[in-house]
């Protein structure tokens, strides 16, 4: 993900009460590429869900809202964890399908393996929709994939999620009164993940516009766990000795607390760092104690209402013929030390 709203729109979703206006979905009229020509379920619906990394809190939480909206709709699921294993995601979809799914929702753990998924999905025309990362049905790589071939996802928006961190990095920059001079940013994220570039760019692009011009950034290549992610940001900082103040976010909050954690381990108090987490469910783990911290907020995004808002649009498909739409978002909170346990978040 990793991996990324508020427990008010899960109880809304629980009750199957979900209004438009807490969505926003991108669609052009047309089926996406990618879904093939799916037929209509008169009997029980059979969905497969394969997550990437399903023992991490924000996908235990999405396995949650879909398995809670799948029995609210009389819906059978099952829920796969993939783990980190990009075959796994192939075999489990042809497992699926030899399971006789109606419908296959993933969360890839490498894009390069959508063109296969796609391909054995609309083979079989079954139904296929992603959450959270995007995969293309003509090739590997997602960044350089047409509109029209990117498959049908349900999630976040990225830039929308970006902006949000870099406008907060920003006031926590500006309110810290730094000298720019004597600052660095660190932007860490797992570079071939799409959605993470495109989180990590609207940060950049919010933070500069927002108050932080002047500050140098320097761009981190992780694998977006907290432990690859402060091995490399130790080295950076290794690197730039006469740096005294550091400004951190990534793709998930899994960069933000490794950078936290590297830079607490080379010894820079809590008042020489920011660091703007994606996710809130390590970044509160900071908050719960009275020690000080480099963390200073975190965008919090619930996976319930993306695993609940996938099985729903599989369902809208299926039984009544509903296009899915290009892309469908949930919303999110910023959260800090203040409010983040009314907001709802749940700590891993």
């Amino acid at each position: 993900m990793l991996s990324a709203p508020t427990r008010r729109l899960s109880a809304v979703l629980a009750a199957g009460l979900l209004l438009p206006a807490a969505l926003t979905a991108c669609s052009d009229g047309h089926e996406p590429s990618g879904s093939g020509e799916v037929a209509k379920v008169d009997g029980k619906i059979s969905i497969t869900y394969l997550q990437k990394q399903g023992d991490q809190e924000y996908f235990v939480g999405e396995a949650a809202g879909a398995k809670a909206k799948a029995a609210e709709l009389g819906v059978d699921l099952k829920v796969v964890n993939l783990g980190n294993d990009a075959n796994k995601a192939v075999s489990e979809a042809k497992a699926a399908i030899a399971q006789k799914s109606n419908a296959i929702i993933v969360v890839v753990p490498d894009p390069a393996v959508g063109p296969q998924i796609v391909q054995t999905a609309k083979d079989a025309k079954v139904a296929l929709l992603t959450s959270d990362d995007q995969i293309c049905t003509t090739g590997p790589d997602p960044a350089g994939c047409a509109p029209e071939n990117l498959v049908p996802r349900i999630g976040f928006s990225g830039e929308q999620m970006g902006t949000e961190v870099g406008k907060r990095a920003a006031q926590e920059f500006t309110k810290a009164g730094w000298n720019p001079a004597e600052t660095r940013t660190i932007s860490a994220w797992k570079q071939d993940v799409t959605v993470c570039t495109s989180r990590v760019k609207s940060a950049k692009t919010a933070f500069l516009s927002g108050g932080g011009n002047g500050v140098q950034n320097v761009d981190v290549a992780t694998d977006n766990t907290p432990t690859g992610a402060q091995d490399k940001i130790a080295a950076v900082v290794t690197a730039n000795p006469t740096v005294k103040h550091w400004v951190v976010w990534g793709c998930n909050d899994e960069n933000v607390q490794g950078g936290v954690t590297a830079l607490e381990n080379a010894g820079f108090k809590a008042e020489n760092v920011i660091g703007v987490g994606l996710g809130a469910y390590l970044a509160c783990k900071n908050w719960s104690t009275d020690k000080p911290s480099g963390m200073k907020a975190a965008l919090f995004i619930n996976g319930k209402d993306v695993g609940a808002l996938a099985v729903q649009t599989i369902v809208d498909k299926l039984k009544n013929g509903k296009e899915f739409p290009k892309e469908a978002f949930a919303p999110t909170t910023m959260v800090d030390p203040a409010n983040w346990k009314a907001s709802g978040v749940t700590c891993s």
